[in-house]
């Protein structure tokens, strides 16, 4: 069974875009309206809250998923680089070592949770925990999809972009 469909491989004649890249774009546009919605809101609430916790959160282990969120996209730009030369071997290391970057971000955030957990913060217990647990747990999520979309450029996807790099 071919799996190349000629209006996904071959460029658009009017643009020369391929149909992946407008839809990464929205993609990403949405998430950007998503964040920026529930970013708002954040604010929104914070400025007009009488009083706001502080040192509810593990700075070291907030500080420590920054640093590992930082590294994770430097290998992802790194992996879509090595595919565009067409290292492939470059790309499979660099797309593994974000996948690990990533289960390290979610192992950090559940051993963050667990404190908050054990220590009874949770979402109904005030606005600023509804918050944090909703703007983490989203991007926790965002975070999920991406490993199960890498894990699939490393096994069974790879033979997708090995027979037409251009598309990337």
């Amino acid at each position: 069974m071919d799996t190349n469909l000629p209006y996904t491989v071959a460029g658009r004649p009017d643009t020369g875009l391929t149909n992946g890249k407008p839809g990464i774009w929205l993609c990403l546009a949405s998430e950007v309206m998503l964040s920026g919605a529930l970013f708002s809101t954040y604010i929104i609430l914070r400025m007009g809250a009488p009083e706001w916790p502080h040192g509810e959160l593990n700075v070291w282990l907030g500080m420590a998923n920054t640093f590992i969120l930082i590294g994770s996209s430097v290998t992802m730009v790194m992996a879509w680089a090595s595919l565009k030369l067409n290292d492939f071997g470059k790309h499979r290391i660099y797309l593994m070592a974000t996948v690990l970057l990533s289960v390290a971000f979610l192992v950090n955030k559940y051993f963050e949770y667990a404190a908050h957990w054990k220590a009874s913060e949770l979402p109904d217990k005030s606005t600023f925990l509804a918050i944090y647990f909703t703007l983490t747990g989203l991007h926790g999520i965002h975070i999920l999809g991406g490993i199960v979309v890498m894990l699939y450029f490393l096994g069974p996807g790879a033979k997708l972009y090995k027979k037409s790099p251009e598309q990337f």
